[in-house]
């Protein structure tokens, strides 16, 4: 199955690709907005662009880790690399500007939901922070709130949730 955005209102449309021979031109009407747009089945021009292809944040150059955002009724399963700085966590909206969007209609998560700030601590390993944007429904790690102010060290492997969104931190391997 491929999925298809609207590029009026960012809506994905799901068709499947075997049913098409490649070089064929389809053509799709949004069910949100009504919009009629067209594609051509075959290889993509932007093919080194698309998040579904990064299946590990050591295929990302500059990567200091990833993000796996689990799969769940309002998004499919996706993978974020993280960056040394500040990497803003929020939901994905046209022209927001923050560098770690996650793509989904749960309307739980803020547009600036929270922040990972990926620095080197005093032996050189990389250190990873979590704080809440300040957010409407608020970060939980390990079932716990983060404050408004509060910061969190998370390691390899932190389960944290944003809305209704689980994601799990993936540091680099430092070989």
């Amino acid at each position: 199955m491929k999925r298809v955005r609207c590029p009026k209102c960012d809506n994905f449309i799901t068709f499947d690709e075997t049913r098409y021979e490649e070089g064929r031109a389809l053509f799709f009407q949004c069910s949100d907005c009504g919009k009629e747009f067209g594609i051509r089945i075959g290889t993509s021009k932007l093919h080194s662009r698309r998040k579904e292809e990064v299946s590990e944040a050591t295929d990302v150059p500059n990567s200091c880790g990833s993000l796996l955002v689990i799969e769940n009724v309002f998004h499919y399963k996706q993978i974020i690399p993280l960056r040394m700085g500040r990497n803003t966590i929020g939901r994905y909206m046209k022209g927001s500007g923050i560098n770690c969007p996650i793509e989904t209609n749960d309307p739980s998560i803020d547009i600036t939901h929270c922040a990972i700030d990926v620095t080197r601590d005093k032996k050189g390993q990389l250190r990873y922070t979590l704080s809440d944007g300040p957010s409407y429904t608020g970060t939980f790690v390990d079932n716990e709130i983060l404050g408004d102010r509060e910061r969190r060290i998370i390691t390899h492997g932190s389960l944290f949730t944003i809305g209704a969104t689980s994601i799990i931190l993936r540091t680099r391997d430092e070989d």
